[in-house]
């Protein structure tokens, strides 16, 4: 069943989040801020070959408690960290768009997790009159929000 548009909205409704990153989606380092600018518990893991050094550097490193996990890699397998952010207490997961893959998909529903999958968090994340409210804007007049 596709999410309804408060799906979406609702994910941004938790404490803690991760965010897993390997620097090729620009978006997932603006929601990170995004989200820390709203007060919420953000970790950061970076996968790739330079992390920040206040990132982890690896998903095993979340700690327990995680919410909520957004996910925008392309330089591996995500379906392969749906496991351990379920293990680290992640309920809901969102996949952000053109980094969605069967294997996530899967990994998803074989351990039972809600997903959210092909949509960039900045549409719901972005305020203002920015790159992302035009995006926002388009998206739901196609439908698409």
């Amino acid at each position: 069943m596709e999410p309804a548009a408060s799906d979406w909205e609702n994910f941004w409704n938790a404490n803690t989040f991760a965010v897993i990153t390997d620097d090729t989606k620009p978006a997932m380092k603006w929601a990170a801020s995004e989200l820390k600018r709203r007060g919420k518990k953000v970790y950061v893991v970076n996968l790739s070959e330079k992390p920040a050094s206040d990132s982890l550097k690896n998903v095993s490193e979340l700690p327990e408690g995680i919410e909520r996990a957004i996910i925008g890699i392309t330089k591996s397998e995500p379906g392969n960290f749906i496991p351990v952010l379920k293990e680290k207490g992640a309920k809901k997961v969102w996949i952000h768009w053109k980094t969605e893959t069967e294997k996530a998909l899967d990994a998803c529903r074989d351990e039972n997790l809600e997903y959210l999958a092909g949509r960039c968090p900045m549409m719901y994340l972005g305020s203002g009159l920015s790159i992302h409210g035009l995006h926002r804007t388009v998206a739901r007049m196609t439908g698409n929000y």
